[in-house]
């Protein structure tokens, strides 16, 4: 059934009203349209032009891409002889995949910018199927004139939101785009339906993974007597032992080290300390990969509660600050290893400090000997690195820190654990790795000469330890000249530090260089201390986000004139400061 002529009419001066009177009465349209349209407005889009930006290559290995596909080419091939498309998006509206078996309709998306990597969200591309169901949470058919971009009038779209089945909230959308011409009231039907089959096979994926994580859940807590716990998607299950020992804070600070080894296949053990100064053993026991889904884990959980000296009666170790009981603890656990000459992996993100601890810990020990640190960079080939370490390590007594050793080359390994074997039983030996690493032959080859593991706690896990963190490093970069407003630190616990102690080292020599003495304000860090955002940003995205930062500061706060100063338009602006976490 096409569309009646009287009604394409009406719509297209409905908007050509709207756009010059910026008014209409409320039966010109319908009301969903009408709301849309004044969306639209408010955030500048262009109404005779498509200005939409390319976000980012699609993600398509995801729950919700697999879930959909079947369903997406069991649509296209229905109606491979009509000129529909089928557009799946993420719940941000970039378009992850696109099927148009006609080539006159494909070349047409292709020119509006309906895409894959390129984002169908209102406040780009105004009133559409995508961008409208995101906004409303229902299914819509946005047809001819409706579209608040006059040159989206040739087509019609049907979008109807995707789901996730446990906490419901969007995570995409399905859309069937054809020519307004050609709109049949059918598209919005079939693309409801296609929404709900891509749920029901999204619910049916989740039940088969989480009633795995179960079963293995089930069956490790028969076998294991200590510590149990599972994690998978939304799915937590925790142990009795666990959940009686272990406080709220320690239970939260346990689940956070288990969800990163979730993301990290390479990562099986890893020694961590909680907020109370137990230190527990966290091993991947099982982990579950159910289709396309492998975020599903079983850990081991052992737990060492021991007293921990008065702070007040330890004395500090030069050039390490830190007051968190975490990093306190894991101090400890390095120095217990030097003094009985037991093999210790130091691990961490990189940029927490791994190293520096460990010489750290061992000169203050031992202060009348060099500790020496070997880095594979430093050397011009893997033999000569070899080389340098057995004749390090060529005495009774030694103390070496290989930095780093998850990043050797492979060629380095097999020499290096011949050389390690010799030296079993004599001296001290610390490697450093990132808890990021993804070298099995490491594992395999040179770990299993170290019997215990250290983990460094990431900065954002010891907020904390900013308050003795920042004057020790001002003080070794000005030499006790410079000190920072309770303002200034207060901006900087709020940051999320993905580049740890390393971070806050090059950003604190960025803000000494424009003042060198007196009290530091807020106003002389750097832009990206002003950004929130929690992923790490392309060289590229920094660049923009400095800039906004300079503007925003250049125009007293405005984001209407910083953005004109940018020459963007505001909604690009409010975007990105969402986007980067701009305070």
């Amino acid at each position: 059934m096409v569309k009646d002529a009287d009604t394409a009419v009406g719509a297209r001066r409905a908007r050509e009203q709207f756009l010059t009177a910026g008014a209409l009465r409320a039966d010109a349209v319908a009301p969903g349209v009408l709301n849309s349209w004044r969306r639209s407005r408010d955030l500048q889009v262009h109404p005779d032009r498509v200005e939409l930006p390319f976000v980012r290559e699609p993600d398509t290995d995801t729950p919700l891409t697999h879930a959909a596909a079947p369903v997406l080419r069991r649509i296209a091939e229905d109606l491979s002889a009509q000129a529909v498309s089928v557009v799946l998006t993420s719940a941000d509206g970039v378009v992850l995949d696109r099927i148009a078996a006609d080539s006159k309709i494909s070349r047409t998306l292709d020119n509006v910018r309906l895409a894959r990597g390129y984002s169908y969200a209102e406040e780009f591309a105004g009133t559409n199927g995508i961008g409208t169901a995101l906004e409303t949470g229902q299914p819509v058919f946005i047809q001819g004139s409706e579209h608040y971009v006059g040159t989206l009038g040739r087509l019609a779209c049907a979008g109807s939101p995707i789901r996730e089945p446990v906490t419901r909230r969007v995570v995409g959308v399905i859309d069937l785009t054809c020519w307004a011409k050609q709109a049949d009231p059918l598209l919005f039907v079939l693309a409801k339906s296609a929404g709900s089959q891509i749920e029901d096979r999204m619910r049916a994926m989740n039940n088969e993974t989480e009633t795995a994580l179960l079963d293995a859940y089930l069956k490790q807590s028969r076998r294991y007597p200590a510590g149990v716990l599972a994690i998978g998607g939304d799915v937590v299950l925790m142990n009795p032992y666990l959940r009686q020992a272990l406080n709220a804070a320690d239970q939260t600070a346990l689940l956070d080290h288990a969800a990163e080894m979730t993301r990290t296949s390479f990562t099986t053990t890893t020694v961590a300390s909680l907020p109370s100064g137990a230190s527990v053993k966290i091993s991947a026991a099982q982990r579950i990969a159910v289709g396309v889904r492998s975020d599903s884990v079983v850990f081991h959980v052992s737990l060492h509660i021991t007293e921990s000296a008065p702070a007040r009666g330890r004395q500090p170790i030069p050039r390490l600050a830190g007051r968190s009981s975490s990093f306190r603890r894991s101090s400890q656990q390095v120095e217990r290893c030097y003094r009985d000459r037991e093999w210790v992996v130091i691990e961490g993100e990189r940029g927490s400090g791994r190293t520096r601890l460990g010489q750290a810990v061992a000169q203050f020990v031992t202060p009348e000997r060099t500790i020496r640190i070997l880095r594979a960079e430093s050397f011009e080939t893997a033999d000569d690195f070899v080389a340098e370490f057995e004749a390090e390590t060529d005495s009774a007594d030694f103390a070496v820190i290989v930095a780093n050793v998850d990043e050797l080359a492979d060629d380095a390994l097999e020499p290096l654990a011949a050389v390690l074997q010799t030296r079993a039983g004599r001296g001290w030996i610390a490697a450093t790795t990132s808890t990021e690493r993804s070298s099995p032959l490491v594992d395999m080859l040179v770990l299993p000469f170290f019997t215990h593991t250290v983990t460094v706690p990431a900065l954002r896990h010891r907020i904390e330890d900013l308050e003795e963190l920042v004057p020790m490093l001002l003080n070794e970069l000005t030499r006790d000249e410079v000190r920072m407003d309770r303002e200034a630190m207060r901006q900087l616990s709020k940051l999320p530090w993905p580049g740890n102690v390393a971070q806050l080292r090059n950003i604190l020599a960025e803000t000494v260089s424009r003042q060198r003495s007196g009290i530091i304000g807020v106003e002389k860090l750097p832009a990206e201390c002003h950004s929130l955002t929690r992923r790490k940003l392309t060289r590229l995205e920094a660049m923009e986000r400095d800039a906004i930062v300079r503007s925003l500061s250049e125009n007293d706060g405005s984001k209407a004139d910083a953005a004109e100063a940018l020459g963007m338009s505001r909604a690009t602006i409010y975007r990105k400061i969402k986007d980067f976490g701009i305070a």
